[in-house]
């Protein structure tokens, strides 16, 4: 068998339901939930079973919702012996991928994942900052429209794959962005965020966020883990707070992140979380690896059938 990672979803791949089956299926699970909703106040658990959709959709409810089904599907999987070989997560996913990699507690990361939800819904005027999907242009294509727009703030945000780039910045900004995408020959999505995650736009809300990540204790890490900020691996605590301190504010390198691991020899991919949205950007960046995922017991089951074939 080939080497395994680990990569974990971040903001747009919940939805009501997420976890409900994992839980009801698997004590360790169920377990998981009963902690976060103990440790955030508030019953994460009825959320993402039951939701309702809008609320699960606000960023402040969204990220820990993510990171808590997130953490369970791996606590299932590795239970199972399927063990990582190396981490990477995308966004809000990188916290989840640093608990699997014994740099954070699933408490300690559950406590920074909300407070950085809370500050990021509150660090940009709501309305007046969005985010959109760019598909079908590279990314040296976006870069430069993204620099020649003059009515404000909007920048590449997210390098998900060949042919798909998020950009980030004030409204106006990004629909001129937008408009001038399409002359371009671009498909555009507007995202349903609540402001400009990952823009320089979030800086004061990094300077926000930093007391609470200083605060916290913070392990080298036991497995290779690559980092959004870098796409590079991250080696020491200090280097883990400074990518979690300018992730706030940075381009998500998810495609270079792909890149290097699949460069050191990673060659079987598992997607733990809720959604597959992971998994079909990786088919974006690479059709030599396998690519397999955990989300529900019959997921479950398929990728330990399909490790079981690969070995």
């Amino acid at each position: 068998m080939g080497k395994i990672a680990f990569i974990f979803p971040g903001q747009g791949s919940q939805h009501v339901g997420m976890g409900k089956k994992m839980a009801m299926a698997f004590p360790q699970a169920a377990l998981v939930f009963r902690e976060a909703a103990d440790l955030l106040g508030w019953p994460v658990d009825r959320l993402c079973f039951e939701g309702p959709e809008e609320k699960l959709a606000r960023t402040e409810f969204t990220q820990p919702a993510i990171f808590t089904v997130s953490w369970a599907c791996h606590l299932v999987l590795t239970s199972h012996g399927v063990k990582p070989q190396g981490v990477a997560g995308h966004s809000l996913g990188e916290y989840t991928a640093l608990v699997a990699a014994g740099s954070l507690s699933f408490a300690d990361g559950l406590n920074l994942v909300a407070r950085r939800a809370e500050i990021m819904t509150r660090a940009y005027p709501p309305g007046r900052g969005e985010m959109a999907a760019i598909l079908g242009l590279p990314s040296e294509k976006v870069i430069e429209l993204c620099r020649g727009v003059k009515e404000g703030v909007v920048e590449a945000v997210n390098f998900n794959c060949p042919g798909q780039v998020v950009v980030a910045g004030q409204s106006r900004a990004v629909e001129v962005l937008l408009s001038r995408s399409l002359e371009a020959g671009a498909k555009v999505i507007p995202l349903a965020v609540s402001g400009p995650f990952h823009s320089s736009l979030m800086k004061t809300a990094a300077q926000e966020f930093a007391p609470w990540v200083y605060r916290c204790e913070i392990k080298e890490p036991a497995l290779p883990l690559v980092a959004n900020v870098t796409a590079d691996y991250v080696h020491t605590p200090e280097e883990i707070r400074e990518n979690l301190i300018r992730q706030v504010y940075s381009p998500v390198r998810w495609e270079d992140s792909i890149r290097r691991l699949i460069k050191d020899g990673f060659d079987i991919f598992i997607e733990v979380g809720p959604g597959n949205v992971l998994t079909g950007l990786l088919k974006r960046i690479s059709r030599e690896v396998l690519l397999l995922q955990v989300q529900d017991p019959e997921t479950l089951e398929k990728t330990l059938a399909k490790l079981e074939e690969a070995k």
